[in-house]
């Protein structure tokens, strides 16, 4: 079994493979201030409740963008795993041209996220990631990447509006019955929802009438549904993005070694 986990600034995704198939998957927040042992606990915890001995485990790979993180996340699966993990990064990248100034710059997410909407379609892309921030990457026709567009995510939108207003209080990520408003709270409802809607078909937009032949716009991330459900620029979701990303470059990694 292998073992995928996915490291964000808000929350970890875990999953464990057999083989090709996804059989258990965790959403957890990310904890800055838990340790090694901690975070140790808990995986066993996670594990035991879904019937899985640690022992079964036979690989893991990491995705992280949070640097403090990731050393102890290795540090973990070390001590309680016995394995030694797979870290995306400068040293593990994907089969998949990074044609940026700066290859090091775009964070690993990104690239995992790349690999795997390339791998399923072949074809021009844009995947979106509603987590922390928003981002919008493009792979051309030909299984590049090309870079993309980086937003505040929703959640953080809706945040510094409440901090940054005095009056205004913090509501409920809902959509509301109308764009108009009839009280505070529906009113900024409107225009997270309908705003946020709005930005992403725009940027969409833009890369698709940048990229060569049909593309195709894949969505992911904890937000997706809930914007996707609100306009047809979005031809699919997928939540487990990321993780089958993981997977597929885990593989192709053991390929090159063999």
């Amino acid at each position: 079994m292998l073992l995928v986990i996915d490291v964000g600034n808000t929350n970890t995704v875990l999953g464990v493979y057999h083989n090709d198939t996804l059989v258990k998957h965790w959403r957890l927040q990310t904890h800055h201030g838990r340790t090694s042992d901690e975070h140790g606990i808990l995986l066993r915890q996670l594990f035991e409740i879904a019937g899985i001995g640690l022992n079964e485990l036979k690989h893991a790979i990491i995705s992280c963008v949070v640097p403090p993180m990731e050393r102890m996340i290795v540090s973990t699966i070390r001590d309680y795993c016995g394995l030694t993990p797979v870290v995306v990064g400068d040293s593990i990248h994907a089969q998949i041209p990074i044609l940026l100034d700066n290859p090091r710059e775009v964070g690993a997410d990104r690239i995992v996220n790349a690999v795997a909407a390339w791998h399923r379609h072949r074809c021009s892309l844009v995947v979106v990631d509603f987590g922390t921030a928003t981002t919008f990457d493009a792979i051309s026709h030909a299984g590049e990447y090309l870079g993309g567009a980086i937003c505040p995510g929703i959640t953080i939108s809706s945040e510094a509006l409440f901090r940054a207003a005095s009056r205004l209080p913090r509501v409920e990520l809902a959509k509301p019955q109308s764009v108009i408003g009839r009280t505070t709270v529906q009113a900024i409802q409107a225009g997270l929802l309908f705003g946020y809607t709005g930005l992403v078909r725009e940027i969409v937009h833009r890369m698709k009438a940048e990229l060569t032949g049909p593309t195709r716009v894949v969505a992911t991330g904890g937000l997706a549904r809930y914007i996707a459900s609100e306009t047809d620029i979005i031809d699919e979701v997928d939540e487990f993005l990321t993780l089958e990303g993981l997977r597929l470059i885990h593989l192709s990694q053991e390929t090159t070694v063999a």
